[in-house]
């Protein structure tokens, strides 16, 4: 390597099973994709039963069923939302972990 040159860092690859539950999928991105393409930080996440009771950084609150089907575990896995929240302050290395996070089909590592 030349000197002065700077070496960029490869940003690891982060491996999730993506047929699980939107509670297990949420708890570890801490992330939420609301219907207008926006992406929310998670504050508290709370399991109800078969409910979840969510509140953003932003100070929403609401409830949503435990579905591995519903809309917002199929946007999070496809990254289907296009910008973050400006009042929930989503850092960026969160984003570029969550850019850089793989929805695989099975646990094992690919």
């Amino acid at each position: 390597m030349a000197a002065g040159t700077v070496q960029k860092k490869i940003e690891p690859k982060r491996y999730i099973y993506k047929n699980q539950s939107l509670y297990e999928l949420i708890h570890k991105i801490k992330l939420w994709p609301a219907r207008s393409g926006v992406l929310h930080g998670i504050k508290e996440i709370e399991q109800r039963g078969n409910m979840l009771h969510i509140t953003t950084h932003c100070g929403e609150e609401f409830t949503v069923w435990n579905s591995k089907n519903s809309r917002s575990a199929r946007w999070i896995r496809n990254r289907w939302c296009q910008h973050a929240c400006p009042k929930c302050k989503v850092p960026q290395w969160k984003l570029s972990k969550y850019s850089a996070t793989v929805f695989t089909d099975s646990k094992a590592k690919r």
